[in-house]
Formats: C-alpha cells, sequence, structure tokens
C-alpha cells in the first residue's frame, strides 16, 4: 500500500520493483488530484505494471476512468453492494477497526477486509495496537477473508498466518524502506513458507 509520500516519478519506479513480487498494489495517495492519480495509474500502465494487481483507494471515479478493476473503500464509504449494482465488474474491500464494522462490511458486499492496526506503528502514533487476538475473532466471526494491516515485519507474518489472515497490507514497511524490493522479496517468502515443513 502506497503512503502518500513519495513523488510520483520515483513512486512508479518503486512499484515496477516490487509488482513481480506482491499479489496487489493498493494505490492509496491521498493528497494527490483525480487528475494525478489518473496520470500515476497510465504511468505505471505504460510501465508494464499488471493491470489486475493494481487497487485504487476509494477514489471509484479514477478506477473507472482507468479501466481498474479493483477498489478499496473506507468504513464510512457507500457500500460495495450499491457499487456493483452500477457497475458489476468492480470488486471492493473495506477497511474496518472493529467485529461490528467487518460484520456490517460482509453484510454490505464487501469481498474482504482490512483490519488494522494490529501491532504498533509509526504510522498510528500514540493508538494502540489492536492485536492479534482480535484477528482471531475476528476471522472466527466472519466468512469472508480478513487482510491485516499495522505494523507487519516479515517476522510477525507466520503468527498472522496462525490467526486465519488471508493477506497481509504493508506500508511503510516496504515503501518507507531504502530498499523496497528486498522487504518485498522478504514478504512474499514469509506469507509462501509452510508452517508445517519445519515441524517435518
Amino acid at each position: 500500500m502506497t503512503n502518500d509520500s513519495i513523488p510520483a516519478g520515483e513512486l512508479i519506479k518503486q512499484i515496477k520493483a516490487i509488482a513481480s513480487e506482491v499479489d496487489f498494489i493498493h494505490i492509496r495517495e491521498r493528497s494527490k488530484t483525480a487528475s494525478e492519480l489518473v496520470d500515476l495509474v497510465k504511468n505505471l500502465l505504460l510501465e508494464g505494471v499488471p493491470k489486475e494487481k493494481l487497487v485504487i483507494n476509494d477514489r471509484v471515479d479514477v478506477a473507472l476512468l482507468t479501466n481498474i478493476h479493483r477498489v478499496h473503500l473506507p468504513g464510512h464509504s457507500f457500500s460495495p453492494k450499491e457499487l456493483r449494482k452500477k457497475f458489476p465488474h468492480l470488486h471492493a474491500g473495506v477497511s474496518v477497526h472493529s467485529i461490528e464494522e467487518a460484520k456490517a462490511a460482509e453484510k454490505n458486499g464487501a469481498e474482504y477486509v482490512m483490519f488494522g492496526h494490529i501491532y504498533a506503528t509509526s504510522c498510528k502514533p500514540g493508538l494502540q495496537a489492536r492485536g492479534v487476538q482480535l484477528v482471531k475473532k475476528l476471522t472466527s466471526a466472519l466468512t469472508i477473508p480478513v487482510v491485516a494491516i499495522g505494523g507487519v515485519t516479515p517476522e510477525r507474518v507466520p503468527e498472522l498466518k496462525q490467526a486465519n489472515v488471508k493477506g497481509i497490507a504493508v506500508m511503510s514497511g516496504i515503501f518507507a524502506h531504502h530498499q523496497p524490493r528486498m522487504m518485498a522479496q522478504a514478504f512474499s517468502e514469509k506469507v509462501k513458507e509452510n508452517p508445517y515443513e519445519k515441524a517435518l
């Protein structure tokens, strides 16, 4: 997930570098205008970043203009069910911060929820982390996938897998690192690791 603090030219280079290592690239650039976001997405596509990997945060208009089929909605946004009535080709997930919000998002047609922040993180200074125990309760309460975000490091991935999350989202852990591709590889290796192999 992009962190809205890197100039567009550098951001394109970084995304291009990590694209083969990650399943999705979540474009979350809140300070950019619609026009700047459209240009960013168009340039990513021109640079060969696969369209299928791009997720647009909040800006459904930008997704529609650039023909990207995945959007991610804040918890206070409209319902994914309503969105798909108008645009059946769009896939939508929702950010949530409690079990109640997650259940509501599932009921409203979210294909997955992103839940956080799980661990203490510099992105949310002074805010209490929600912790892995709550993640376990959440994954048990829902039928749709849960993606964990917030303070996730490669070392913490096995613990999250044990909590039955279906994915992790990383912002500063990759985009604030001086070697984003190396970090993306480290996360990818941990995600693909079979937890049972070490017991054999």
